[in-house]
């Protein structure tokens, strides 16, 4: 009898909750003339006909509520994704609100108050309805199939596959991950007819995407065009009028898709994984975030975390101005007057850092000592950057009027220098260089509404409902308590128990039935030995087991936790592991194709093909290097390390497995990340940079030079372990003498290139594949570049 009313005091009370949209149940499958959809009507919601999209009321605040399209299926975090929002800049009440198809043809959108603050503006004396397609376009449609309305006209945020993108139509970002109203950033083709991403601040705008510095002709894109339309389609394909082109890091039929400019200001392509609910990024426009305008304001500076994403900061000397809203930047804490002499003033150094533009000169084979001198000279000067221009031999000065765009990352080898009068307290403005802000810290909706007031009964039932269920939780934690203390608790060793990795963990014994008993290997390393088996819910995965299992479980724990954390489309993914006593195991991906390693004497790898894995796996390791929350070394960069999906897109793995720097450790930057001790020679013979030979610091620049040796290889088609043909002569030696010969470099390459590709290939592509390789394997760490610098070398001359 108790349950039974305790059941029924429970539907009661849900029943009587105010609307949300993940509980909605949809009745309606059009809006005929004269019909209208109700706030406070949980069932008033459109569906389409495959039930992939849904239309209808959507929390946006408290008690405030906006007209919206989403997706049916809730992602894994129990959101419904948003694809489309009529009203995103005035909420509506959440009370007496209406969206009404009026009978002259008119599609409006009302507030408590009647206000009317959306329409179609539209008219028609035919039957006309409202319909929600199976593509996510909402239409008005007459009964003779005239269409005078569709919400694919008028985008926010997001495009969906084969909603065009117009010289009449633009994107939109939101404020926030919360807040929907419109943002700072804006995707639209402008005058030149380029589609391009625009910073609109509340001080300035500024192009950022494409690179302002580059041309669009550069950057591979046309002018001459005055179409001006963009859209991708179901398998991930992208294209512009203005010839900007790109496909999806799975394309292929299958997942779910939509293009986002997101309220970072980065234009993202999502992919839905339909076994998980996850939404995962599969292209985007910028691969550092910190190089997207107006992250921080005015005299702010942008640094990049994997675990927070953009973080802000004040230069030296400089205060928010408004702690809730980044984009309004910082406001100095002193006063710069033209009437002080220049020994009022000095200069603060920011290190690895720049402020992108707003130059007042470029000026060429300045020392530092001169710059400083030019800047004292010029009242509009508000500091400067000094670098080294490694192509011109000299150092560079950019004297500068304002102070935006600011940036620090440990591989930007250049200094920023700020202004500020000479004062004794000079020596702690560098102490509040602190980026505990974060850039999507802003401005809630300014409307929020009253909340209706709850009857008493209503109450009084919630309030006994609540003391019920802690009576309940309270009973069921003594029981639990008193089996724990007799000893009767199961072994929490093995089960699936939910750690900080957020992927599941197994039991050995699963495990081993997985891979049926440990038969089918697939490959080894130093690190273990890995297994294909098949995972209870049908998954085909590959399973490691480690070697070097002597390390106990809190500390393998965290560092599952830690490679958990990183997620990259160029990175093996993984989904769980067992810590089971000596038993250590984690659990990837299955990789089809295999590794770079199986394939590299196929046909199945053509040129174009070799380039993209030199490109995706330079992604991959740049992101481990300078992209993700702690310094990840790799330490055994080989062909056996880089796996190929169904695609043949690359996926570095056994990331993680050998070091982990964290970022707060000394060392230096400069020579492209941490310096760190091991404890003996790791990586494999052959690939190994000469920092392991001579027991030198272990940086990022190992996993730099191992990357070149991989290329080379894959150029050639040579394994740098064999002999013969190249009379016992390494493979990098043999490569550097045969292009450094007086031959045209076209016929020089012809000499080393795998006969497998031999004239199948781009020459200049492979030309600069060539030379950035031998620039990742000089002996001397300091001359080869960052992985970061080697992707921007590769992604340029592939633009081009």
């Amino acid at each position: 009898m108790a349950t039974s009313f305790l059941l029924l005091l429970h539907v009661f009370v849900l029943s009587s909750l105010p609307f949300s949209s993940s509980s909605s149940s949809a009745t309606l499958s059009s809006l005929s003339k004269g019909s209208s959809l109700s706030v406070e009507n949980p069932t008033h919601v459109l569906i389409s006909p495959n039930n992939l999209f849904s239309s209808g009321f959507y929390p946006l605040g408290e008690n405030a509520y906006g007209f919206a399209i989403w997706f049916t299926k809730p992602s894994s975090h129990g959101n419904h994704t948003l694809v489309w929002l009529a009203n995103r800049n005035q909420p509506i009440n959440g009370r007496l609100s209406r969206l009404s198809l009026l009978k002259n043809g008119n599609l409006i959108l009302t507030d408590a108050d009647q206000s009317i603050l959306w329409a179609t503006n539209t008219a028609s004396l035919s039957s006309v309805q409202l319909l929600l397609l199976d593509n996510g376009n909402l239409i008005l449609r007459t009964s003779d199939n005239v269409l005078l309305w569709q919400s694919f006209d008028s985008p926010t945020n997001t495009l969906l596959p084969q909603q065009p993108l117009t010289r009449h139509t633009q994107l939109v970002s939101s404020r926030s991950r919360t807040n929907y109203s419109s943002g700072l950033y804006k995707l639209f083709f402008d005058d030149d007819n380029v589609l391009r991403l625009v910073f609109d601040g509340p001080e300035t705008s500024s192009i950022y995407w494409p690179d302002p510095w580059l041309s669009a002709e550069n950057d591979g894109r046309s002018r001459y065009n005055d179409t001006r339309i963009a859209e991708f389609d179901l398998l991930g394909h992208f294209l512009s009028s203005d010839k900007l082109e790109f496909r999806a890091a799975d394309y292929g039929a299958g997942p779910q898709r939509r293009l986002v400019l997101d309220f970072d200001g980065n234009l993202r392509l999502y992919s839905l994984k339909e076994e998980t609910g996850d939404w995962v990024v599969s292209w985007q426009a910028k691969s550092k975030a910190c190089r997207i305008h107006g992250a921080c304001g005015l005299n702010g500076m942008c640094r990049y975390s994997a675990g927070f994403g953009r973080e802000c900061s004040c230069l030296p000397g400089f205060r928010i101005r408004y702690p809730t809203d980044w984009s309004r930047g910082c406001e100095p804490e002193f006063n710069l007057s033209c009437n002080q002499s220049e020994e009022n003033f000095t200069f603060l150094k920011v290190p690895n850092a720049d402020s992108y533009g707003y130059d007042i000169q470029i000026l060429l084979n300045y020392t530092l000592r001169r710059c400083m001198k030019t800047c004292l000279d010029s009242c509009d000067c508000k500091g400067f950057r000094h670098r080294f221009n490694q192509s011109s031999g000299v150092y560079d000065c950019n004297p500068k009027w304002v102070l935006r765009n600011g940036h620090w990352s440990p591989s930007l080898a250049e200094d920023l220098f700020v202004k500020v009068p000479q004062t004794p307290l000079n020596k702690d403005f560098l102490n509040k260089l602190d980026c505990s802000g974060t850039a999507n810290m802003v401005q809630q909706l300014d409307r929020v509404y009253e909340r209706r007031h709850e009857n008493g009964l209503l109450t009084f039932l919630v309030w006994f409902a609540a003391a019920v269920g802690c009576f309940e939780v309270i009973t069921i934690c003594l029981v639990w308590c008193f089996l724990n203390r007799n000893g009767t608790h199961p072994d929490m060793g093995g089960g699936y128990i939910p750690v900080a990795t957020g992927f599941k963990r197994f039991t050995y014994n699963e495990l081993k039935e997985a891979a049926r008993g440990f038969r089918d290997e697939v490959g080894r390393g130093g690190g273990g030995v890995v297994y294909k088996g098949e995972l209870p819910d049908c998954r085909v995965a590959a399973i490691k087991r480690l070697r070097e299992a002597n390390q106990g479980e809190a500390e393998f724990l965290a560092e599952v936790s830690t490679i958990g954390r990183l997620n990259h489309m160029n990175l093996i993914e993984i989904w769980g592991y067992c810590a089971e006593g000596k038993h250590k195991l984690l659990v990837y991906e299955y990789m089809a194709n295999g590794s770079l390693s199986d394939n590299l004497n196929s046909k199945t790898l053509d040129w174009d093909t070799r380039f993209q894995i030199a490109v995706g796996t330079a992604k991959g390791l740049a992101y481990l290097h300078e992209e993700c929350l702690e310094w990840v070394l790799h330490c055994d960069i080989k062909p056996q390390n880089i796996l190929l999906d169904s695609n043949y897109q690359p996926k570095v793995a056994d990331f993680g497995l050998s070091k982990l720097l964290n970022r707060s450790g000394g060392g230096s930057s400069s020579s492209g990340g941490n310096d760190s001790s091991f404890s003996k020679i790791r990586g494999t013979r052959g690939y190994m940079a000469p920092e392991w030979i001579f027991n030198l610091p272990i940086t990022s620049k190992v996993d730099v030079y191992s990357y070149g040796v991989v290329m080379l290889e894959m150029v050639t088609g040579k394994s740098p372990t064999s002999a013969g043909e190249m009379e016992q002569r390494r493979l990098i030696q043999w490569v550097r003498e045969k292009v450094s010969t007086g031959a045209a470099m076209e016929s020089r390459i012809e000499e080393i290139v795998d006969p497998v590709i031999s004239g199948k290939y781009d020459v200049p592509k492979m030309q600069i594949l060539v030379a950035v390789a031998l620039k990742c394997v000089e002996e001397d760490k300091d001359a080869r570049p960052s992985m970061t610098q080697v992707l921007e070398m590769l992604q340029y001359h592939e633009s081009n």
